[in-house]
């Protein structure tokens, strides 16, 4: 009996990516992909170190391009993004569907591997949405507007776009407290970005570091939120249908009641 390859790599697109190619070049039968922190030593089982290379990883890309839709390429990098267990396995087992198929076909969504893969994209996407509506920067003492989420899925690069169009004349910072990490706009450029332990950003630090004139705007925010709202017409539920409870911690409206 011939034991189970399990490659594990680094949790980048571009790892996973480089997986692919190993599969692929050492015509490994059967894989398994790991994240290497979700390695359990599993019992007859071969592990494989997989290193990162960008040129690896775009020959991959490249072929999966070539064969696919916008769409379909839109909803493989939502998916991934999502960070399921086990994720990486099913967007494999597509991909080989898709190198496999010498003919370029429509999305058949009667395919178990395509539907899950389209169903956990949907996921992915509302909380891409979420995130561009509930974020709400506060401006710190070195005039950097800053926020800190953590997001079920990891939308960060998703998000990157929406907020570099729309805040495109000021510094600020999104940081992602669950994935330890960040997008900073520096004014030209997007980079990720991330912190020693002891200055990792959080919600109370940031209150700690207010520009002067951040509390006067979060009570001329405030003030005006509550004089917009019509008791008589309050519906709770709607309310907690459209702005779940888990993200309030964000709004600055609901940090000032």
């Amino acid at each position: 009996m011939n034991p189970q390859t399990i490659l594990l790599y680094d949790g980048s697109f571009d790892g996973f990516l480089c997986c692919v190619f190993i599969v692929y070049d050492q015509k490994t039968p059967d894989p398994i992909i790991r994240k290497e922190y979700q390695n359990d030593h599993q019992l007859f089982a071969v592990t494989e170190q997989v290193i990162s290379e960008k040129d690896k990883a775009y020959r991959v890309w490249k072929g999966f391009r070539d064969k696919t839709t916008a769409v379909e390429q839109n909803n493989f990098f939502r998916a991934f993004l999502s960070e399921i267990k086990g994720v990486e396995n099913t967007l494999l087992r597509y991909m080989q569907k898709i190198f496999t198929n010498a003919e370029k076909k429509g999305i058949d969504y009667s395919d178990k591997d395509i539907l899950k893969i389209s169903q956990v994209a949907k996921m992915v996407g509302r909380e891409k949405h979420r995130m561009e509506a509930f974020v709400r920067f506060q401006r710190t003492k070195d005039n950097i507007y800053t926020a800190v989420v953590n997001p079920d899925f990891n939308v960060l690069p998703l998000i990157i776009h929406h907020f570099r169009d729309r805040y495109a004349d000021q510094k600020w910072l999104i940081y992602d407290t669950i994935r330890n990490y960040g997008i900073y706009y520096d004014l030209s450029t997007v980079e990720l970005i991330t912190f020693e332990d002891n200055r990792k950003p959080d919600l109370k630090t940031i209150k700690n570091s207010h520009n002067d004139q951040e509390i006067d705007f979060q009570k001329l925010w405030n003030t005006y939120y509550k004089n917009v709202n019509i008791k008589s017409r309050k519906n709770n539920k709607l309310h907690l249908q459209h702005i779940p409870k888990r993200y309030w911690k964000y709004l600055t409206e609901k940090n000032m009641l």
